[in-house]
């Protein structure tokens, strides 16, 4: 091994579970098996296609050269800022504090860097996207987690008031990523409730300390229901704007716009002004990434600056979404006429299924032909990917593979 790494470096995967499940599941099914790929992170057809928005692509085909080639302004173009920040809330006029990033990943490292000391710890649901645990490795910070709530239960708030306030009063700052709504990998977002309680929770603890919580928004575009997604958009501005902690967003194009590979989001804090953050976001920029690509901020505006391309977008959504909500309900049905609990679904690309030994359950699934994504609290299953079609046989090789053990 290369004495030049540093020893800290040497023993790292270098892997993602993620990726490598679907390559091992595109590997078998090009050998002529029929596999169910369900760990894909990205919106597939019937036909295990890739759905690429049209009215997103028509776009792109009329990008000019000055839409592309410039470098981008550090911190990113502030009309892009301000026009993703407004997919969320069209009622604000400015995007605050903010930066464009390498997507939404880009948007939690860089509030890592800027929010958090080495050595300190982050906060976030459990189950939690994977590479959150790759961006505090990376980021020299630890990662701390509180419950997120079974289906139908509410937030046990005793438990997240633990977790927190143990991590503020040993660090003097607590920085909490909350990915709601259309919470990845659940499929499901907190209840009013759960907000309200989560809201007077971080009240208490910003006596303690500077506390800021992220919104970590992917999937807001694919929901069973887009009023609740608005509720709790309108319900956390509101609560930002009290001003008693800081609010962010990680903001993505990915999903929404599905140009995954053009790597486009933003951190923004929409109800912040100061000017110290601004210069230590763009100066993280400029130290990591440099700047941004300008042709996935040159469609976004194009996008919202042309009333029929935004109309042809919102249809791509409202058909996507049905295919969505039928593939969750048809899961549902399957799982249950199995006699196992069901895995409801409010919004994003994933459900998770609760089961103990995860990791054996997703081997023995693989004898069967069915790929899925383990995690400690369960699997991870993409309903973007998976098929109405494919939901009982994906059923019945779960019971088969669970047995007499559920």
């Amino acid at each position: 091994m290369l004495k030049q790494l540093l020893p800290k470096r040497q023993h790292l995967d270098g892997g993602d579970i993620i990726f490598t499940l679907n390559s091992a599941a595109q590997k078998r099914a090009a050998a002529g098996e029929s596999v169910i790929n369900a760990t894909v992170g990205a919106l597939l057809d019937d036909n295990g296609k890739l759905v690429v928005l049209s009215s997103i692509m028509e776009q792109y085909a009329l990008l000019t050269p000055p839409e592309i080639a410039p470098y981008a302004p550090i911190a990113g173009d502030t009309a892009y800022l301000l026009a993703l920040t407004q997919r969320q809330w069209p009622s604000l006029t400015s995007y605050g504090v903010g930066a464009a990033t390498p997507g939404g990943t880009g948007a939690l490292s860089l509030s890592l860097r800027n929010l958090l000391e080495h050595g300190d710890t982050l906060v976030t649901a459990a189950p939690f996207w994977g590479p959150y645990s790759t961006l505090a490795l990376e980021n020299q910070v630890t990662l701390a987690t509180a419950p997120y709530p079974a289906t139908g239960a509410a937030l046990d708030i005793k438990s997240w008031y633990a977790t927190c306030e143990a991590v503020i009063t040993r660090q003097g700052r607590l920085l909490l990523w909350l990915n709601d709504p259309c919470h990845n990998p659940t499929g499901r977002s907190l209840t009013a409730a759960d907000r309200a309680a989560l809201k007077d929770m971080l009240r208490t603890l910003s006596k303690l300390g500077a506390v800021t919580l992220l919104l970590d928004l992917a999937y807001l575009d694919y929901t069973r229901d887009p009023v609740a997604v608005r509720d709790a958009l309108d319900d956390y501005a509101a609560f930002a704007a009290e001003g008693d902690l800081l609010v962010a967003a990680a903001l993505s194009l990915s999903k929404a716009f599905t140009i995954y590979g053009a790597r486009a989001g933003a951190l923004v804090f929409p109800w912040a002004n100061d000017t110290a953050l601004q210069s230590a976001l763009a100066s993280s920029c400029r130290g990591t990434f440099s700047n941004c690509a300008r042709a996935p901020m040159s469609v976004l505006l194009r996008v919202t600056r042309d009333a029929e391309a935004a109309r042809k977008l919102a249809a791509e959504h409202a058909h996507w979404n049905k295919v969505l909500v039928e593939r969750a309900e048809a899961l549902d049905a399957a799982l249950k006429s199995e006699g196992l609990a069901g895995a409801p679904w409010q919004g994003g690309f994933f459900v998770t299924i609760e089961t103990a030994n995860p990791y054996e359950v997703c081997t023995r699934l693989q004898a069967e032909g069915v790929f899925v994504v383990p995690m400690p609290e369960g699997l991870r299953v993409g309903i973007c990917s998976l098929r109405v079609q494919d939901a009982q046989r994906f059923a019945a090789a779960l019971r088969k593979c669970l047995g007499t053990r559920l």
